[in-house]
């Protein structure tokens, strides 16, 4: 019981952590986000599972595949934000995040990379 709640503690404490800092500085706050930490978090959590090597080496490797059609979510949301609103800015994202996951899978099939 005490390793599910002290994996959700550390999943809570990092975003706690990114709004404590954008709080103070919306640059400060974004520095913090980009860090990768959820994905370096994630394979070291893995690892305690004790899975074979190959299953943490897949999740690196489909994490750096995913990262590209999640980027304009950036572009998106804070254009988005003062005409929509709130709420419906992070739906609306929702919606370009399925669309450029479906413009990039052809563009990187023609390199020979399959997206699951």
């Amino acid at each position: 019981m005490a390793w599910p709640v002290t994996k959700y503690f550390a999943t809570a404490a990092v975003v706690v952590l990114v709004s404590g800092f954008a709080r103070r500085s919306g640059r400060l706050g974004a520095l913090v986000g980009a860090l990768p930490l959820a994905s370096l978090l994630a394979p070291n959590r893995l690892r305690l599972e004790e899975p074979p090597p190959q299953k943490i080496a897949d999740l690196a490797w489909y994490t750096f595949r995913f990262v590209v059609p999640t980027l304009p979510v950036f572009l998106a949301f804070p254009a988005l934000l003062p005409r929509i609103g709130f709420w419906p800015a992070p739906a609306a994202c929702v919606l370009v995040t399925i669309a450029s996951f479906v413009l990039f899978a052809p563009i990187v099939r023609r390199f020979g990379i399959e997206l699951p």
